[in-house]
């Protein structure tokens, strides 16, 4: 396993980690979990993802009664959780989702209790919310590392813009300001990572924990002849990911990716995964799996990693046709 710091930080994360969103209760039990991230942590991981919505907060209690029968050294992994969306669903009431100081604490609390852990290693702001001064959300995430609760504070699918905001702010008061973010990234989602992020990471440094490098398994070139029966897009609920990876052209370039990672004899999952963690501005890939079949395939993405010669990339480059251009002027 490699490991890399996160951003300008001095936390060092596994290049690849573990995450629960759909899976952990909604597509497994205690008993699956704790094989998968028992596979995990042996293999060297030492980041497990969580969130605060995530089944609704089942997906926190079940990570937390694995991590308490595991009975791990606490020092050698990092956990996380996000708040932003609740855990309520559509029954949530004012101040049960958002930013505001009132949610952001209480979130961390009842994230404390499901995952039967004494503090966050890191703790993401789900989602930006213009309905909070971003004075008070840097505050409040800077008290709770004050207070020990929080280690490491972070963002999700912020802008660049909005990322540099909060470290505005963090400057001017001298407040600790976020290190990390959690955006999507793959082949098919790229600007942010490639472009957006690029003064972020110059300016102030920025480690990213990035979801969905196979698109929600899409690039692993199983939904090329339609949608299995128990595979993701097969969940209620998420026809919004349906929609969004099941169209013609995209469907004729994974393909065409299926092909070249035949001729370089690797899976095109674990083609699609190394090319993610290729960019040395991605601090770890959050794999997710069902079966230990599946995360045994994607952590083949290690050796995967030494074959993307510049040829190779160009390749994909040339598959792809999406490359973000950058805007020097």
């Amino acid at each position: 396993m490699e490991y890399r710091r996160m951003g300008r930080s001095g936390l060092q994360l596994s290049v690849l980690s573990f995450g629960s969103w759909v899976t952990f209760h909604k597509q497994i039990n205690d008993n699956k979990a704790d094989e998968l991230m028992g596979i995990a942590y042996d293999s060297g991981i030492n980041f497990f993802d969580n969130a605060e919505t995530y089944a609704n907060g089942e997906s926190e209690l079940m990570m937390g009664r694995v991590l308490k029968g595991k009975n791990w050294e606490r020092t050698s992994y990092t956990l996380s959780s996000k708040a932003y969306f609740g855990w309520k669903g559509k029954d949530a009431k004012p101040n049960q989702t958002g930013l505001s100081r009132k949610h952001l604490v209480e979130g961390c609390h009842e994230a404390l209790q499901r995952l039967q852990t004494d503090y966050l290693d890191l703790y993401f702001c789900h989602r930006p919310d213009t309905g909070v001064p971003i004075e008070e959300v840097v505050w409040t995430m800077h008290n709770l590392i004050q207070q020990g609760k929080v280690l490491y504070w972070g963002t999700s699918q912020w802008s660049g813009a909005e990322i540099m905001e909060a470290h505005r702010v963090a400057h001017q008061y001298h407040l600790v300001a976020p290190t990390v973010e959690q955006p999507q990234y793959n082949m098919f989602e790229r600007f942010k990572v490639e472009q957006d992020y690029l003064p972020v990471y110059k300016n102030v440094g920025l480690g990213t924990t990035i979801w969905s490098p196979l698109a929600a398994g899409f690039l692993t070139g199983k939904y090329n002849n339609g949608i299995p029966e128990g595979s993701r897009l097969a969940i209620e609920g998420f026809d919004w990911l349906k929609n969004r990876w099941i169209q013609d052209a995209k469907l004729e370039k994974v393909k065409k990716l299926a092909v070249l990672a035949a001729e370089m004899g690797v899976s095109l999952a674990a083609l699609s995964i190394a090319w993610t963690i290729k960019n040395p501005h991605v601090t770890t890939a959050i794999l997710g799996a069902t079966q230990k079949e599946q995360l045994f395939e994607n952590l083949k993405a290690l050796e995967v990693l030494p074959l993307l010669t510049d040829a190779i990339m160009d390749k994909i480059d040339a598959i792809l046709q999406n490359k973000p251009v950058l805007d020097l002027a």
